[in-house]
């Protein structure tokens, strides 16, 4: 069976890489009172395409000749939120994967958590944030919801640079209720208008867990020597870069870049942990199903106190 990346590389329906993952995670993302296939009973509703058959009530449709799903509370009020980082950066690819780049990466890791969501019955909603804008899919839940969220993340584009500061505070407005908010990134850009958004959210006492997205050729600097590489956002530094803004990697220049990025990264982890940010970093060659279960298994010591 292919592993998920090289399921990634072989095939355009995220549906279908989300089943393959789904199927060896085997837990989801909280307990919480929600609608979904709990104990109390809440109401009824029309089957839509998705809905687990065990949840169908088969006497209703033996006297209604039509098929009700049975729905129930669970025990908390929780939404949540996927946050996705689709500006330029985000377009850079696996040098041993290919086809896959570090924004189909993360799109796929959301688009399988907001299956487990409507899986547990939750409310779960998008937001992308990309070339200058944020763009928003409503929280709602069930079925219909999941290919809605799952569309907006199939068409996501690495475009351009996050929203600026002001534009990303007054976009909170999404998150009013107590929400569980998934955030993924490549996370270059720090301090940026989305750590602030992220750090505000936190304050605002949501549980905010963030994803750095990177390649293993971003970890171990083993791009091609006396390649050129250009910053797609705008902050690429004046040093090393010539008149026509390519940064030249040289030998010479290998353990200073790494040194430099390694030391970025703590400083990210740092910060997250300073504000009980969960925090977890994957590289787009690791399998799906080890990312998912790493980031959903982290909790922050709030979480572990309840």
């Amino acid at each position: 069976m292919l592993d998920s990346p090289a399921l990634l590389a072989h095939t355009n329906d995220l549906d279908l890489v989300i089943r393959h993952v789904l199927a060896g995670l085997g837990h989801g993302i909280h307990a919480g009172r929600e609608r979904g296939a709990g104990v109390e009973f809440s109401e009824y509703r029309a089957y839509a395409p998705g809905d687990e058959w065990r949840r169908v009530d088969w006497k209703l449709l033996a006297r209604a000749d039509r098929y009700y799903v049975r729905e129930a509370e669970r025990d908390s009020h929780v939404a949540t939120w996927l946050w996705l980082d689709a500006t330029a950066s985000m377009s850079e690819p696996s040098r041993q994967v290919p086809k896959v780049d570090k924004l189909r990466f993360a799109a796929t890791v959301l688009g399988c958590i907001a299956a487990v969501a409507q899986r547990q019955g939750d409310a779960f909603g998008l937001v992308v944030c990309t070339d200058g804008r944020t763009e928003f899919t409503p929280a709602s839940r069930g079925p219909r919801q999941l290919q809605r969220v799952l569309a907006q993340l199939s068409k996501a584009r690495p475009q351009g640079a996050l929203p600026d500061a002001a534009a990303l505070k007054s976009s909170l407005h999404f998150a009013r209720a107590p929400s569980l908010v998934f955030a993924a990134s490549d996370c270059l850009e720090w301090p940026s208008p989305l750590s602030e958004a992220l750090l505000r959210l936190r304050h605002m006492q949501h549980d905010v867990r963030l994803l750095a997205v990177r390649t293993q050729a971003e970890v171990d600097a083993s791009f091609n020597p006396g390649s050129g590489y250009r910053d797609l956002e705008g902050g690429m530094p004046p040093s090393d870069t010539n008149a026509a803004g390519l940064h030249m990697l040289t030998e010479s220049g290998r353990a200073a870049y790494r040194a430099a990025l390694e030391a970025h990264f703590a400083g990210v982890g740092a910060a997250c942990r300073q504000h009980d940010i969960p925090y977890y970093e994957a590289r787009v060659e690791q399998p799906l199903t080890a990312v998912l279960r790493g980031w959903l298994q982290l909790a922050s010591p709030r979480a572990r106190a309840r």
